[in-house]
């Protein structure tokens, strides 16, 4: 394999090459190529009351921080009319589960039922394609107050069953659907020695159960693509010793292994089951058989890369939880002095990590399809629309996007995070991401369209925008939005 040998190489060599495509347009992609902006339920409806919905595990954590969002659940004709003027070809959404099933299983609520069809007519009447989550950190309260929700095998059922009404009542609209977003990310919770484990065992197979159902009962008739959803840092050695090298390898393992090892090759990477033992399930021969190919696409969620060094020493502890067993430092940058975060209020542009992510993918996992369901600059969240760092971030990232796929990889679509200034789920009102500002404290909840929403319409219009794109702009912008 490939992989970790030859990586220093492959990262010097990207180093080196020309960062990104540095001018291009719309039509430098391909033609069936995809690009659209992402939101999710509990972060843009709203509406956490009303309806019939019932209240989320993400409600419970966030105090009712999304109780109202940005009222997307009554303003989507709004946003969908925004949508169409800035020139998305898709929306990629999640469907409330409580909302959609109050008590997690049994009855539908008919309100909930009404609002998503209203949500996917509204977008298909605007020519506007609908991509759908299944999942997105909020299966109801109810669910976990009775099992504990992933930890209990019982949410495979459960969950298929909701993605069994999901299909049936929209599936004839919809183009793709996710089955759970950023897995890899949601099983850190709990109890981190065993937890994340079973959670991330229990998400493997709710999702194969999910694919088998729809590829069984509805993709012939619906016509659509199903697959998962992960969060994807790039991950390199911090240096290039033997033992930082093998330690990118084992947080790539542990980081995006988890889950494409068993998608892929039918079963979890060796480091895993080494370094873990006893605490990660096992696959038996019938689960390694329901999760292997059990997807058309893999989703990646992507915004920067970091690097690691290696923390051996944890794997002399006693009593390991997750991040022991990796046992790796990871650092914001090639300086140990920068401490990595989760989430940060900023982040270096290194578009180039972007292009190795996708080449690993190609390497080591055969070069499945690849969407990018997730990619943008995060900011403070503030009234200032010359959101120039971001118009840089989006040119960069794209262009590096656009040198990939020039290089193999069979990447297939591109969405913005996000559409909208919306609730973030960890940072609440504090950051932003999006291409539109909205006062979440203002109950007008205006949007207004910041430079980075005029580049992206610009773009899909079919303007070419160079390294100085933001120069470029100003000159053929008005014209290209007046005629959008």
């Amino acid at each position: 394999m490939l992989w970790p040998c030859c990586l220093l190489i492959l990262t010097l060599n990207l180093a080196l090459a020309v960062l990104s495509a540095d001018n291009y347009s719309r039509e430098d992609f391909p033609p069936v190529f995809v690009f659209g902006a992402a939101t999710s339920a509990y972060q843009v409806e709203g509406a956490a009351h009303e309806d019939g919905r019932s209240p989320s595990v993400w409600d419970t954590f966030s105090h009712g921080g999304g109780d109202v969002a940005v009222d997307e659940y009554h303003r989507y004709k709004e946003d969908v009319q925004l949508m169409a003027e800035t020139g998305l070809q898709a929306y990629r959404f999640s469907i409330s589960w409580p909302r959609l099933i109050p008590n997690g299983r049994g009855p539908v609520n008919p309100k909930g039922l009404q609002y998503y069809n209203n949500l996917i007519n509204e977008l298909i009447s605007h020519g506007i394609q609908a991509l759908v989550s299944l999942y997105n950190y909020d299966h109801p309260q109810s669910l976990e107050d009775e099992y504990g929700g992933w930890i209990s095998r019982n949410i495979v059922r459960d969950f298929t069953a909701y993605a069994d009404v999901c299909f049936r009542e929209f599936g004839d609209r919809v183009s793709s659907w996710s089955t759970i977003n950023e897995p890899n990310i949601f099983a850190f919770g709990g109890d981190s020695s065993t937890e994340p484990y079973l959670a991330a065992h229990n998400m493997l197979l709710a999702h194969s159960s999910t694919v088998r159902l729809y590829k069984n009962k509805y993709q012939s008739k619906q016509n659509g693509v199903i697959g998962i959803t992960l969060y994807a840092f790039w991950l390199l050695p911090l240096t290039n010793s033997t033992e930082d090298v093998t330690a990118a390898q084992r947080a790539r393992d542990f980081f995006l292994g988890w889950f494409v090892n068993p998608l892929v090759f039918g079963d979890y990477p060796e480091i895993m089951k080494n370094n873990a033992g006893l605490r990660l399930p096992v696959l038996s021969n019938e689960e390694s058989k329901l999760v292997k190919g059990a997807f058309d696409f893999i989703g990646l969620i992507h915004y920067y890369t970091v690097y690691i060094k290696d923390n051996s020493k944890s794997l002399k502890l006693e009593n390991r939880d997750y991040s022991a067993d990796m046992a790796v430092a990871i650092f914001f940058d090639q300086d140990e002095d920068v401490p990595f975060v989760l989430f940060p209020q900023e982040y270096p542009r290194r578009p180039w990590g972007l292009q190795g992510l996708l080449e690993y993918f190609k390497q080591a996992y055969g070069n499945p399809p690849i969407y990018i369901h997730e990619n943008g600059q995060v900011g403070r969240h503030n009234m200032s629309l010359e959101d120039t760092s971001r118009v840089e971030y989006l040119h960069a990232y794209i262009g590096g996007l656009l040198d990939a796929i020039r290089n193999g990889s069979d990447t297939r679509g591109y969405f913005v995070w996000s559409f909208l200034d919306v609730f973030e789920l960890l940072d609440g009102k504090g950051s932003s991401y999006g291409l539109y500002f909205v006062d979440l404290d203002d109950p007008s909840l205006t949007r207004l369209p910041k430079k980075s929403a005029r580049w992206y319409s610009t773009f899909l219009k079919g303007g070419r925008v160079g390294s100085h794109g933001t120069i470029e702009l100003e000159k053929t912008l008005d014209a290209l939005v007046s005629e959008g």
